[in-house]
């Protein structure tokens, strides 16, 4: 007979993932650290193999833990999905969401509907402005709630992704072969165009800005018709795009945080179930060390 996966456990084990600590995660889940270790024997018990390995003073995920990790979060999903689904009474009024205009068009749908199946009474005001812009605007609770690029001028309060920044250029064209390279790229202040400038002028390599604009989708352009490189979230890769490498002699552009802000004060449930969506459907494995308890 299957047995079945306790969604406690799962959730205590999402928890150790998001932290990256047993001691974390037992704090998050209100649980001693010894009941932690406790639930994750009973989970290895229940799935029949090891989720963590040792290494030194740290624990990490072995590769069936890390497979576990996107099952977890899916049945955790759908079982929250299913209580708010049911719950009684129903949550009303309108919510200011922001976001920008890449992130509108990779994430809201999944976000938007899982939203609306179970909170089909409230109503989402969305609108997609730069992460800048949206965090000033959370300050002066002008928004409810943004989804924006962490930066060293934007510190996000509730990360909730990690992604990587990739160069992309087009399949058909050679902008990238250029000897002065042609960047398409966001307006002074973006945290993606500080790190593509300052990678190049670590590398000492020419280039010009030929087209610079808030809007994801006129970089997109500029870059399918080969008239500029540009720099995207790897997850927004297109169709025509392709990646270009240190192969191709263009240097890593490393990682940047996704994350949540919120005006401030005390948010209402409708806010808090709208975030805890954009959590989930955001959140992914990410490759981590785990703290030794």
């Amino acid at each position: 007979m299957i047995p079945n996966l306790d969604v406690d456990l799962l959730k205590t084990f999402l928890a150790i993932a998001d932290n990256g600590s047993f001691t974390r995660a037992a704090e998050e889940v209100h649980k001693t650290q010894s009941a932690v270790s406790m639930q994750m024997k009973r989970l290895e018990e229940l799935v029949g193999t090891p989720l963590f390995a040792r290494d030194g003073r740290m624990s990490r995920f072995t590769q069936d833990g890390e497979r576990l990790v996107d099952y977890a979060r899916r049945i955790v999903a759908i079982n929250d999905e299913a209580i708010y689904a049911f719950a009684k009474p129903d949550l009303t009024g309108t919510i200011k969401f922001g976001t920008p205009d890449d992130y509108a068009e990779r994430f809201l749908p999944e976000i938007l509907a899982r939203f609306a199946r179970t909170h089909p009474m409230v109503t989402v005001d969305v609108e997609c402005l730069g992460s800048g812009e949206l965090f000033e605007r959370c300050k002066r609770g002008e928004m409810d709630l943004s989804l924006v690029t962490h930066s060293c001028d934007i510190l996000t309060q509730e990360p909730v992704r990690r992604e990587k920044l990739v160069w992309v250029t087009s399949t058909r064209h050679h902008a990238h072969m250029a000897e002065v390279l042609p960047l398409a790229v966001s307006h002074a202040g973006c945290g993606w165009r500080s790190m593509v400038l300052r990678a190049l002028d670590g590398q000492q390599r020419k280039f010009r800005v030929a087209y610079s604009t808030p809007n994801s989708n006129a970089v997109n352009a500029a870059v399918l018709q080969g008239l500029a490189v540009g720099a995207i979230p790897e997850l927004c890769l297109r169709p025509g795009m392709r990646i270009l490498t240190e192969k191709d002699g263009f240097p890593s552009l490393g990682t940047f945080d996704i994350g949540l802000v919120r005006k401030p004060g005390k948010a209402n449930k409708a806010i808090e179930a709208l975030a805890r969506h954009v959590t989930e459907s955001l959140s992914t494995l990410q490759g981590q060390l785990i703290a030794a308890e």
